[in-house]
């Protein structure tokens, strides 16, 4: 999706300092029933959401970005899954909350809007129904209340004839109506955090527009903290205000959204900032990818994860683990980082990713 339709507008201005609502320390995941390998899809990732903070979580499918919001919401399965670290909300640790006490937490306190509402949504219910229950299981109101506050909830995410619609199944409405639907369900009781992840992946780019505007705006509205997850770094210019990039299972840089922009720093971010199209390049000109696939990666015990895709490798990269470290305004999981002077040159950066590594000439 080109960045240059979502930027359009103003973004939120970064919160002010305190207490974070939520902190993530050290949060790991492996997948693997006993006896078998286990493969880590998360692997010690660590950053703080304050209330009324904007924070992006960008990389490309596989990264282990939608692993991680799992594990907020505490929704991965239970056999065949192990997750340590700390996952802390509101000052209380949710990896060792009752069952019960997580259940209070969730669509109440923490909410999420998930990427695919087919999957999402049930079938076979009405969506006046799914709505109003979301509503009854939180608040002490009767069932003519939850259903007036349903109408209500689709009237405010723009879907024209909300009392008609309360009656239709999830099939009778469009996909951006029912990306609106799930994301009425997330905010019916106005949770303090929001996780989005990948809200608008199976629409058009105008219905993604759309839809983003209308979450913008609701989020603005009931002030909650938004974690936005995306491959797309055009979503994140026009919602976040700090960007966290991930590249298998770990943070490779972090900082705010204007210094992201402005001088990305690891080769990582520089090319997933040369992949967006633009409305500016000349016609016939080729897009620029990033080579390789997420699956062509190192383990982050032997060296960086990205040296078998990044055009600034060299031998230490393959062979000594890059730390997450401070440098300046950002924290960076480089070697070998994009020189300042020319990580902001389009030219520059695509030609980087365009020539040939050196095991591919060999």
């Amino acid at each position: 999706m080109s960045s240059d339709i979502l930027v359009q507008g103003d973004v939120p201005p970064p919160a002010s300092g305190g207490q974070p609502l939520l902190t993530v320390k050290d949060l790991s995941v492996e997948f693997g029933l006993r006896g078998q390998k286990r493969v880590r899809a998360v692997d010690q990732v660590s950053f703080d959401i304050r209330p009324g903070e904007h924070v992006g979580l960008v990389g490309e499918s596989g990264s282990g970005k939608s692993v991680t919001s799992l594990a907020i919401m505490g929704l991965l399965p239970k056999r065949g899954s192990h997750v340590s670290g700390e996952i802390t909300y509101a000052g209380r640790d949710l990896l060792t909350l009752p069952r019960s006490d997580m259940s209070k937490l969730r669509g109440n306190d923490i909410a999420m809007v998930f990427q695919d509402p087919m999957t999402s949504l049930n079938p076979v219910v009405r969506i006046g129904v799914q709505l109003s229950e979301v509503v009854s299981r939180h608040n002490q109101v009767s069932k003519s209340e939850a259903r007036d506050r349903a109408g209500d909830l689709l009237r405010k995410v723009g879907i024209p004839d909300p009392v008609r619609r309360l009656k239709e199944y999830p099939h009778q409405l469009s996909g951006g109506m029912r990306q609106r639907v799930l994301i009425a369900i997330a905010l019916a009781c106005e949770p303090r955090l929001l996780i989005a992840d990948e809200p608008t992946t199976a629409l058009d780019v105008t219905i993604q527009a759309q839809v983003l505007e209308v979450l913008k705006e609701l989020v603005a509205d009931t002030q909650a903290a938004l974690l936005m997850i995306t491959h797309d770094l055009g979503v994140v210019a026009g919602l976040c205000d700090r960007v966290n990039v991930m590249y298998s299972g770990r943070i490779v840089e972090s900082t705010t959204r204007d210094v992201l922009f402005a001088e990305p720093r690891h080769p990582y971010t520089g090319g997933l900032l040369r992949s967006i199209p633009r409305l500016d390049t000349p016609r016939g000109e080729p897009l620029v990818a990033i080579p390789g696939s997420p699956t062509n990666t190192l383990p982050w015990t032997q060296g960086c994860g990205f040296a078998p895709r990044c055009p600034n490798a060299q031998d230490d990269c393959r062979t000594v683990p890059p730390a997450l470290v401070e440098q300046g305004p950002r924290l960076l999981r480089c070697h070998h980082p994009l020189d300042p002077a020319a990580a902001s040159a389009p030219a520059e950066l695509a030609e980087a990713f365009r020539k040939p590594r050196p095991e591919e000439t060999s």
